[in-house]
């Protein structure tokens, strides 16, 4: 796997045309083996793009954060309208495409911050070999990917030092697709910064984990992005959030208590986690997180699979926020969750 990266650049570089011709062709043939060597002829895949807020605004004491699964960010102005229903100061964005024909073949992380004055981290997880999912393949028949990223971002007016990217696994599980659609190179990873003007060190993880595999396989990402946190912020002030895909929760009403409670019961992560110094009690809500987005999908009962998890820092005032516009259309599948942070 990768080692960590440090190296952040204005504009990340498209994907070669013949790179991704020759991951087609592979990915066609079966040949998951070769995986690794076309991840490292991608330079997007090993750099974070960093747009540092013009003016930054001041240490505000304390923190509202938000995190949002924006499913591709196809809706840029509905996501800027949760943002502000947050209260967000800094928000955390999962799913967030640069250059796919489904959202417009748009920056749509640049889009989003023109001018707000915010900054941002992007980071691709995903150099994308098709137009996506079944319904998007259908809407986008005949049209082309710009760039074809798709990956994590964190989105602030305040200004941010030392951004990594940590790669979380690299083995290749979308490369062949999932029943053939959404043929990947990459893989799943974190992407983290430290407040350049908070009292010490706080810092800024936004993630997203794996949705097509198990507890057990989201337990070792989150083990690496442990590892990873030993060495770049040890015994630091920190949050943690995203979408986690914790799937294996229990969605019964009568069991919520035991999202916040127990969880580790279910998803060993949690586990791992509090040996950490990581809590969550008081930064969520048990209440679940999936939610019927645009194209009706998922169907009940719904997950908690949005988390924040918080080191060094007092948690109070979680929410759960409806991903819908100003008109109530589903904007994700995901609702917004946010929270507010002081540090310890």
């Amino acid at each position: 796997m990768r080692a960590l990266i440090a190296r952040f650049v204005s504009d990340l570089e498209p994907p070669d045309s013949i790179v991704l011709e020759d991951a087609r062709q592979a990915s066609t043939l079966g040949q998951k083996a070769v995986h690794g060597s076309l991840l490292e002829r991608i330079p997007a895949l090993h750099a974070v793009e960093h747009s540092p807020p013009a003016n930054p605004r001041p240490w505000p004491g304390s923190i509202r954060i938000a995190a949002f699964n924006a499913q591709r960010l196809k809706d840029r102005r509905a996501t800027r309208h949760l943002m502000r229903q947050a209260g967000a100061q800094v928000t955390l964005l999962s799913e967030v495409d640069l250059g796919m024909a489904r959202s417009g073949n748009a920056h749509t992380i640049r889009d989003l911050t023109a001018g707000t004055g915010d900054g941002y981290l992007y980071g691709a997880e995903f150099a994308e070999l098709d137009l996506g999912s079944a319904d998007e393949v259908a809407q986008c028949a005949g049209q082309r990917n710009a760039s074809g990223l798709h990956g994590n971002a964190i989105v602030t007016g305040l200004a941010l030092e030392h951004p990594w990217l940590i790669p979380l696994e690299e083995n290749g599980l979308w490369f062949p697709g999932i029943d053939g659609l959404q043929r990947r190179v990459g893989g799943r990873m974190a992407l983290a910064a430290r407040v350049a003007e908070a009292p010490r060190p706080l810092w800024i993880v936004s993630t997203h984990l794996e949705s097509k595999s198990d507890p057990a396989d989201r337990l070792m990402q989150i083990e690496a992005l442990l590892r990873a946190l030993d060495v770049i912020a040890p015994d630091e002030a920190c949050v943690i959030g995203g979408d986690f895909n914790t799937k294996a929760l229990p969605r019964g009403e009568g069991e919520r208590p035991l999202l916040l409670e127990a969880p580790e019961r279910f998803e060993p992560l949690f586990a791992s986690l509090r040996k950490a110094g990581f809590e969550w009690q008081h930064a969520n809500l048990p209440l679940p997180t999936q939610t019927p987005g645009p194209t009706n999908k998922p169907a009940p009962p719904f997950g908690k699979l949005d988390w924040f998890v918080v080191r060094g820092c007092e948690a109070s005032n979680p929410q759960v926020i409806s991903a819908v516009d100003e008109l109530g259309r589903a904007v994700s599948d995901h609702e917004m969750i946010a929270v507010d942070l002081r540090i310890a």
